[in-house]
């Protein structure tokens, strides 16, 4: 955990990724009295179910990112700030369609108050989009290539914080991390 905030959910994000590929499935997922693997329909209706509502769980995770740095940007403190008031007003900024809520409300929206991701809980997104575009190298090389998984290791894993994270992530990619493979992950192109 001692890499910036914004990229210590990254490798933990990355690894929830082969639990769920079809490969990795039918080596553990079996009926628990026949021992049947896991068959490839409900394998489709898992990866189906996945996509769905991923644009509203997108936008209220964004909303909620956006209202965390709307109270860390803040000039001055004022005690006499009305909370509600202030959330309301941000909200309104995000121009959200009335079906997209935030996802904490301020007044109990611990994460960024007292939890560690104050003007940091986007971290999650941009772990995401790191988490996705990494695991795409795995799906275009296989998910059991050996040369892949060492430089995953080398790059990532095995840096810790000893090397700018944007850098490790281009050690290992080759390239800065892409959003196409969040929005394919997420059904959302």
């Amino acid at each position: 955990t001692s890499t910036p905030r914004d990229f210590v959910e990254f490798p933990s994000q990355f690894m929830e990724n082969f639990a769920v590929q079809p490969e990795i499935l039918r080596m553990y997922a079996k009926h628990y009295k026949t021992g049947a693997i896991i068959p490839d329909s409900l394998i489709a209706k898992m990866d189906k179910a996945s996509k769905f509502n991923q644009g509203f769980v997108t936008a209220e995770y964004n909303a909620a990112a956006i209202l965390d740095m709307d109270w860390h940007t803040l000039n001055e403190v004022n005690n006499n700030l009305d909370v509600n008031s202030f959330q309301e007003k941000a909200l309104k900024n995000m121009n959200l369609i009335p079906e997209v809520i935030v996802r904490y409300r301020s007044t109990y929206f611990s994460h960024i108050f007292s939890g560690g991701y104050a003007a940091g809980y986007y971290g999650y997104i941009w772990a995401a989009i790191l988490d996705s575009d990494a695991f795409d190298s795995f799906k275009k090389n296989g998910l059991f290539d050996k040369k892949t998984a060492n430089s995953f290791r080398r790059n990532i894993l095995e840096k810790g914080g000893t090397v700018d994270a944007m850098q490790m992530f281009v050690n290992f990619k080759g390239a800065e991390p892409s959003i196409e493979p969040l929005l394919e992950k997420r059904g959302l192109k």
